[in-house]
C-alpha cells in the first residue's frame, strides 16, 4: 500500500487522544489512518526544516549544483525495535574495532599476503594494492593515523547474536543523516508518544556528524600548520553532498578549520608535493585528507583519479583514511580475521579477542570446497560478497548458486575476487516507509551502524571512542539494503 499526502493531511488541530487507542508497541500498521497521515506530514515538514535532504535523482543537475532538485531522504517514519543489550554490545565493540583496523594496517606482509590471490582476480583492489605496496618499498610511515570508521551489525532471530556485516573504513558515510533521524523520531514521539505508547528516551542520543568533525579537526591540530586546510575529496557526482557540505560548515564555524572540496581528477590537475612532504592543492597546503570518494572503480574513471591517489598518499597530509586503512575494510581481510588464530596475532587482550570473535558470522573463502558446496545445495543461506562498497554489489539465492557453478567450471582464480558469508536472517518488524513524499507499510528488518573515530600520533591515543550511529531498514524481502541506490531508508532504533 501506498499513499500520497494532501493538504487535507495537515493536522490543525493537536490530535485527540481520547478518540485514538494505543495500538500494541512497533505494530505500526494498525495505527489509525488520519493519525498516521499527520504523523507523516509532520515528519516531512520536520525533514524540510531541519535539512533531512538528499539530490533528487530525477532531476539533472541535483548531485552537481547544492539547492537544485531536494527531496527529503527516504526514512522510516517510527523507530523499530532493537535488544538494548546487543546495543550495549555494539557500542562497546566499537574501540576495540578500532584498535584492531590500527593493528592491522601497520602489518603490510599480512595485508598483501591476504589480498595475493584477490590482486590477480580483481583489477581495483589490486591497483589499490600496488600504492600500498609502493609505501611499503619507500618504507613511508604514517605517524598520525585517523580514522572514521562504521561497524555494521544485525540481531540473528535464531541465535539472538549481534553479529557484524561488515566493517567500513573510507568514506563512512549517513553520520549527519543517521543525527538527524534521531532528531526526527525523538520529536515525533516526544508529540505523538502518548498515542503511540512510546518513550523518547528509549531512542539513543546521537551526534554522530559532531564527532566525525571533531575527529578530523583534531588530526588537523595534530599535523600542526595553522595555514593548512582540510581536503575534502568528492565524487563528481553527488546526492548527498549536503552531509559533506555540513561537516565542513562545522569545522569552519564550530573549529575555525578551513575545508576544500576536489574531485580526484582535481587533485591530479592542481595538486602537487612541495620539498618538505605536503601536500598542496591549488596553492593551498592541506593537513588531512577525508576521503568521500575513492572507494569504488566508478571513481577511478582513467589513470588521472590513480595518479591523484598515489600523490595524496605519498604527501605527509593525514590520510582519512591511508590506504592500508582502506585495505583493512576490505571483504577478503574481514574473512581472514575470522579464520582461528588470525585475531591473536593483533590483539594481545584475549577478553577483546572474545568480544570480537562473538559477533563474527560464518565467513569463508571460496578456495573451501566443501563451504562452496553447501552453498550451491542451499543458497538461501549463503551470501556472496566481491571487494566492493556502496551497496547494490552482493549475490543472493539462485544468482549465487549459478555464479559459484560458474566460477567452478572456469577454474580460474577469479573466485578470489568473492567470499562467502553466513546469511543473517534478523526479526521482522512493521514499518511505516517514507519516500518521496508518499508512504506506505510493509515488513522489514534493519541493521545497525556504529560509528567510532580513532586518532592516533606516534604511541599517543587522541580519540578512540563510539561516535553515534546510522540505523538502515529495508523491506525484508529485498536482499540489498543501500539507501541512495533506492534499497533501504534511514531510521533509528528503539531500545527495548
Amino acid at each position: 500500500m501506498s499513499q500520497p499526502l494532501t493538504l487535507n493531511s495537515a493536522p490543525l488541530a493537536e490530535p485527540d487522544t481520547d478518540s485514538s487507542a494505543a495500538p500494541p508497541l512497533f505494530d505500526y500498521h494498525s495505527i489509525d489512518q488520519k493519525l498516521l497521515e499527520n504523523i507523516v506530514y509532520d515528519a516531512l515538514v520536520w525533514s524540510t526544516l531541519n535539512c533531512l535532504l538528499v539530490g533528487d535523482k530525477s532531476v539533472q543537475r541535483s548531485g552537481t549544483v547544492p539547492g537544485v532538485g531536494l527531496v527529503h531522504l527516504p526514512l522510516c517514519l517510527l523507530p523499530g525495535p532493537f535488544p538494548e543489550s546487543h546495543w550495549k554490545q555494539a557500542c562497546e565493540l566499537a574501540p576495540i574495532f578500532n584498535e584492531l583496523v590500527d593493528r592491522v594496517s601497520l602489518d603490510g606482509k599480512f595485508l598483501q599476503e591476504s589480498l595475493s590471490r584477490t590482486k590477480n582476480a580483481d583489477e581495483f583492489t589490486s591497483r589499490l594494492l600496488d600504492i600500498h605496496s609502493k609505501m611499503l618499498q619507500i618504507n613511508k610511515k604514517e605517524d598520525i593515523r585517523l580514522a572514521i570508521v562504521r561497524s555494521d551489525y544485525m540481531v540473528d532471530e535464531k541465535t539472538k547474536s549481534l553479529l557484524q556485516i561488515e566493517m567500513n573504513t573510507i568514506s563512512t558515510s549517513f553520520a549527519l543523516m543517521g543525527t538527524l533521524v534521531t532528531g526526527l523520531h525523538k520529536s515525533l514521539i516526544s508529540q505523538y508518544g502518548n498515542i503511540l505508547g512510546l518513550d523518547p528516551n528509549r531512542v539513543p542520543a546521537n551526534n554522530a556528524v559532531d564527532q566525525a568533525a571533531e575527529a578530523l579537526a583534531k588530526g588537523w591540530s595534530e599535523y600542526n600548520n595553522p595555514r593548512a586546510a582540510i581536503l575534502v575529496v568528492v565524487q563528481v557526482e553527488e546526492r548527498n553532498m549536503y552531509e559533506q557540505h555540513y561537516i565542513s560548515a562545522l569545522l569552519r564555524d564550530k573549529h575555525h578549520i578551513k575545508s576544500i572540496r576536489k574531485t580526484l581528477a582535481e587533485v591530479d590537475q592542481q595538486g602537487e608535493i612541495l620539498p618538505d612532504g605536503t601536500l598542496s592543492v591549488d596553492g593551498q597546503p592541506v593537513s588531512v585528507v577525508y576521503f568521500r570518494a575513492g572507494y569504488t572503480p566508478k571513481d577511478y574513471p582513467s589513470e588521472s583519479e590513480w595518479r591523484a591517489r598515489l600523490l595524496m598518499e605519498q604527501s605527509s597530509a593525514i590520510k582519512c583514511p591511508s590506504i592500508s586503512y582502506h585495505l583493512v575494510g576490505t571483504k577478503k581481510i574481514q574473512q581472514e580475521l575470522a579464520k582461528p588464530g588470525v585475531l591473536e596475532r593483533f590483539v594481545e587482550n584475549k577478553d577483546h579477542v572474545a568480544k570480537l570473535r562473538s559477533c563474527f558470522a560464518g565467513l569463508w573463502s571460496l578456495e573451501d570446497s566443501d563451504i562452496v558446496k553447501k552453498a550451491i545445495e542451499n543458497p538461501e543461506l549463503f551470501v556472496m560478497k566481491p571487494q566492493r562498497e556502496g551497496g547494490g554489489n552482493n549475490i543472493y539465492g539462485n544468482d549465487l548458486k549459478e555464479s559459484l557453478l560458474k566460477l567452478q567450471e572456469s577454474g580460474s582464480e577469479e573466485d578470489a575476487a568473492y567470499i562467502l558469508m553466513q546469511r543473517i536472517f534478523p526479526a521482522t518488524f512493521p514499518a511505516i516507509l517514507v519516500r518521496d513524499g508518499n508512504w506506505s507499510t510493509d515488513h522489514v528488518i534493519s541493521e545497525a551502524g556504529i560509528f567510532s573515530t580513532y586518532l592516533r600520533n606516534k604511541d599517543k591515543i587522541i580519540i578512540n571512542k563510539e561516535s553515534g550511529y546510522t540505523v538502515r531498514t529495508k523491506v525484508s524481502s529485498s536482499y540489498e539494503g543501500g539507501v541512495l541506490p533506492g534499497f533501504g531508508v534511514i531510521d533509528t532504533a528503539y531500545l527495548t
